[in-house]
């Protein structure tokens, strides 16, 4: 893309730009007091598990970024959307608040890379282009501010006739659409605060093109609930999904969840660490249990399918048509 190309040569022109910065000889005084931090904050509500699983500070940062250059980062590439699997850096509650910077970490993959941004190892150059995503979002926040303020970057899309349905926005919420992967996706947001980005996609789409609600309430919920809830990829990422903003999914291209959840969840692992009451299902039936017999299908404390995936395709297609 033009903006990679760009963040390419600004890096080549002045590698010495992301040399992590040496400790301050000297701290300056803080003047004055710093305000207590509030007991609670309305209308936040902890999760609980949610401090376990993220231990805080630039030391754990640190910490994760050297065990996923020393693990992972050589089979990124290959291993990334496999939620199942640990292959991920997960840095982005770090970088979200600040604990680690991109270009740190930027600077150690290349590093690791053998002083390489573009060649070399296949997993470093996806990695360093997914921080390069990351950061062209934030500039896409700095240059069309509208996106922050509860705008599509596509300002034609805003004509379309989102609908209004609280009982499928509830089942997507909780985790009880029928559709396997897209409930185990927002049970690991609920329950843990994280969601492997594949499943972001997945639920995102699913939210906006098959039950065809407003992408915006789906952007509100996962700031509720990530703990790398960042303005500019959480956007960033709905609007792509939603096919409203800048280089986004096109309309006609949706993702089906039963053929992701076949391709990157291919045993069932991790729908059956979420959906527990799918646990008992073979591979070959844990992806879509509304095809199995009637009387399987009744044993199962599972909802069926609240949408028709094939005509809810065809509707937001034809919805994205009649803009033009």
């Amino acid at each position: 893309s033009p903006f990679k190309r760009s963040w390419y040569k600004a890096y080549e022109s002045d590698p010495e730009s992301v040399q992590p910065i040496g400790k301050p000889r000297k701290l300056t005084e803080m003047v004055g007091k710093p305000d207590r931090v509030p007991e609670s904050i309305e209308g936040y509500e902890d999760v609980p598990g949610h401090i376990d699983q993220w231990t805080p500070g630039e030391h754990a940062a640190q910490r994760r970024l050297k065990s996923f250059l020393e693990n992972r980062i050589d089979t990124y590439k290959q291993d990334r959307d496999f939620p199942a699997s640990d292959a991920t850096s997960v840095l982005s509650p770090y970088l979200a608040c600040g604990s680690i910077s991109l270009r740190r970490c930027a600077h150690e993959a290349v590093e690791w890379n053998n002083g390489k941004l573009d060649k070399g190892s296949p997993g470093a150059v996806h990695w360093i282009s997914e921080l390069i995503w990351r950061e062209f979002y934030k500039y896409i926040l700095v240059g069309f501010p509208r996106v922050s303020m509860h705008r599509a970057f596509n300002t034609s899309t805003e004509r379309l006739g989102w609908n209004e349905n609280d009982e499928h926005l509830s089942a997507w919420k909780e985790g009880r659409t029928g559709v396997p992967i897209v409930d185990a996706a927002m049970r690991q947001l609920v329950q843990t605060g994280w969601m492997h980005n594949r499943l972001r996609m997945i639920a995102a789409m699913f939210l906006t093109k098959n039950l065809f609600i407003d992408w915006r309430i789906g952007e509100r919920f996962f700031m509720q609930h990530l703990i790398d809830g960042d303005l500019a990829a959480n956007n960033g990422g709905w609007q792509w999904s939603a096919s409203t903003g800048t280089d986004a999914a096109p309309y006609f291209r949706i993702m089906n969840p039963y053929s992701q959840s076949k391709k990157f969840d291919p045993e069932g692992e991790f729908i059956r660490a979420y959906v527990p009451e799918l646990s008992e299902l073979d591979a070959k039936d844990i992806h879509d249990p509304s095809q199995l017999p009637p009387m399987a299908r009744d044993k199962l404390d599972y909802p069926a399918p609240i949408v028709d995936l094939k005509a809810s395709r065809v509707r937001a297609i034809e919805a994205f048509k009649a803009l033009k």
